[in-house]
């Protein structure tokens, strides 16, 4: 099944391993680190027309991305349905 993110992305909930909130975990040091780096390897994808307001990490085959999103995590953990 695929879930929708917002920004007309969407992706399969079996690729989806976490949903941050954007405010609240990237008051850690080592998640705006792990975000940055993602950043420079081209794995973090913008799905937000506006601030984002979560991140979702999905693995494919081995691959990462990061998708930026600017539905809360509320919002995509409903969508989900977990």
């Amino acid at each position: 099944m695929y879930v929708s993110i917002g920004g007309g992305f969407a992706v399969r909930d079996e690729d989806i391993v976490a949903v941050f909130d954007m405010d609240n975990a990237t008051y850690s040091r080592i998640t705006r680190d792990a975000l940055s780096a993602a950043e420079k390897r081209g794995e973090v994808i913008n799905a937000a027309e506006d601030l984002p307001r979560s991140f979702i990490i999905c693995e494919d085959g081995g691959m990462s991305k990061t998708y930026l999103s600017q539905l809360s995590s509320a919002a995509l953990a409903r969508r989900i349905g977990r």
